[in-house]
């Protein structure tokens, strides 16, 4: 075992325009024009003075016209399985059968074709629309080696409403299947064989986001912050840093420390297990340990929280998770863009469906153990793992909300709220696990529906007119993207996924290339509200400008402000 790691950081305390009005677009005030900054460095574009200027007169556009800001976290989905074909793209996928989108084996070589889709692309029956699906893992074989669409062994496409099989997403496979920004090594550190491939091919006539899309801003190279799954992610969208399990190596945790190849504490590859299959063909791989915990004790896959709702309970007090259990993480104390948020006398809430029926018991668990509706996961609620939220504080009663169920107003308390006008300067809304598009037990058809009732209360509500919403999910769900990430840190930027802008202030059918990441939500936050910066971020920043590359936007760029 390591020696013991230092501390963690992050402890530290439309009317028609008058010809006279000007634009002012990403700070930059010009008459009749339109410039756009993308994700470069302002300081390196123009004289101190004028980046000076041109940022004052952004941050005092966004002081007027931005009071409140919303954050949508949908599930597990890439770009490229939702918006491949999307107009505009700074990268469109080429030909599919283009040769750099070849994946390759285990030891490197082309693969000839295909594995088949293990487990099956709809291992369990599902009728929908009248129709009978299920799809095993001997119905479609053969496939080439390239991209493709997802559709029956018939050959019709496979309909938004049937729920897939869900493919493995976590932290290091996520880094060997970039394969440092080949992303060729999708299919052979997956679990799924063919499945990482397959794209949705019918969006743009039935996908309620494409036309969000269309009306608003895409940004098409926002990449998922951290590698990895759902916990990481979620982790790095409350604090930018993973959470850390002190002396780990003496804990119950034990058994859930990663075994790195060249023992390599900061490796991405672990050692095989004896029986791992050579070959993608044969199956998916497998390590000689459980990985939750990385050799230096970070914790960057799923552990539940110390609190409940969680995946287990305290026998003698029912509002903690149990403390002997491996999978329990100890309360971390980092601090979170809440507690910035908090110190600035700004108030938020995370929003979380079906919170309240996992605090009585009823849903509480994760989707393998609990009842499809409404399919609670713990570990999509991030500010519960965290001491200055715990049961019995303020902070816990005030931030963290219940969003009730479902997408009405009657039932779902943030779609209430959006409506009524009541929701604070920032929120956050986590949609009930069988409404977030998570593959394995969402179908994209469901979410999809439900993000845009969402967004159609927040168009209603009396807020709207000075608000940001940001539309994204928290990543790719082990779906294949083309795009190479940028070089970052240790933890990240994972793959691409999507994430729209929707605003009174988006610039209008655009689409964004500058590079963003997951903690681009938090810069934003931060910018508006003249937040700290969180230790996490200025990793972030410094790392990709070390490597070469702007640091990660702030979303403003696809914004557009006008001034009389």
């Amino acid at each position: 075992m390591t020696d013991k790691p230092a501390t963690p950081p992050g402890t530290e305390d439309e009317a028609p325009r008058n010809p006279e009005r000007r634009r002012v677009l990403g700070g930059m005030v010009l008459a009749g024009a339109a410039i756009t900054l993308g994700g470069c460095r302002r300081e390196n574009m123009r004289p101190a003075s004028a980046a000076t200027q041109n940022d004052a007169a952004l941050d005092a556009n966004l002081r007027e016209h931005i009071h409140h800001v919303v954050v949508l976290y949908a599930e597990n989905r890439s770009f490229n399985n939702l918006f491949a074909g999307f107009p505009g793209l700074a990268q469109p996928l080429k030909a599919l059968d283009s040769p750099e989108y070849r994946q390759r084996d285990r030891d490197g070589s082309v693969l000839t074709t295909l594995p088949p889709i293990w487990s099956g692309l709809v291992p369990h029956p599902q009728t929908v629309d009248g129709q009978h699906y299920h799809i095993d893992e001997h119905a479609i074989t053969g496939l080439p080696n390239q991209p493709f669409a997802l559709r029956t062994p018939q050959g019709t496409l496979l309909p938004h409403g049937v729920i897939t099989r869900d493919l493995i997403h976590r932290f290091y496979e996520n880094q060997l299947q970039i394969n440092d920004g080949r992303n060729d090594g999708f299919v052979a550190w997956g679990n799924t064989g063919a499945m990482v491939m397959g794209h949705y091919a019918d969006t743009s006539n039935r996908l309620h986001l494409w036309q969000l899309a269309r009306q608003y801003t895409l940004c098409d190279n926002f990449f998922m912050g951290a590698f990895g799954g759902s916990f990481l992610n979620h982790q790095y969208l409350a604090a930018a840093q993973p959470p850390f399990y002190p002396d780990a190596d003496q804990s119950p945790a034990k058994f859930l420390i990663a075994m790195m190849e060249g023992n390599d504490p900061t490796g991405i590859r672990p050692k095989f297990a004896a029986d791992s299959p050579a070959s993608a063909m044969q199956g998916r791989p497998q390590w000689a340990s459980s990985d939750a915990l990385t050799p230096d004790f970070w914790a960057v896959n799923t552990l539940g929280p110390a609190y409940a709702p969680g995946y287990s309970t305290d026998p003698h007090d029912a509002r903690l998770a149990d403390p002997a259990r491996a999978d329990t993480l100890p309360a971390q104390t980092h601090l979170t863009i809440g507690d910035m948020l908090s110190r600035a006398h700004v108030d938020w809430a995370w929003y979380a469906g079906a919170w309240q029926l996992a605090r009585e018991g009823r849903g509480e668990g994760n989707h393998q153990e609990f009842p499809e509706i409404p399919d609670f996961q713990p570990h999509h609620q991030p500010f519960n793992y965290f001491l200055q939220f715990a049961p019995g504080t303020a902070a816990r009663e005030q931030h963290l909300r219940d969003a009730g169920v479902g997408s009405s107003a009657a039932s779902n308390h943030f779609i209430a709220a959006s409506e009524a006008g009541t929701l604070p300067p920032v929120t956050f809304y986590k949609p009930q696990g069988d409404l977030n598009m998570h593959a394995g037990y969402a179908s994209l058809e469901a979410g999809d529906a439900h993000l845009a009732r969402v967004l159609e209360a927040l168009q209603k509500s009396p807020q709207w007119p000075h608000m940001l919403v940001v539309l994204t999910v928290d990543e790719n769900g082990g779906w294949w993207d083309h795009v190479a990430p940028p070089k970052g840190d240790r933890w990240g930027p994972g793959s691409r996924i999507p994430a729209i802008i929707v605003s009174p202030h988006a610039k209008k059918g655009f689409v964004d290339h500058t590079i963003y990441d997951t903690g681009s939500i938090l810069r934003f936050i931060t910018r508006r509200f003249g937040l700290k910066q969180l230790p996490g971020l200025k990793l972030r920043d410094a790392a990709m400008i070390a490597a070469g590359g702007p640091a990660p936007g702030d979303l403003t760029g696809a914004l557009q402000f006008e001034t009389s």
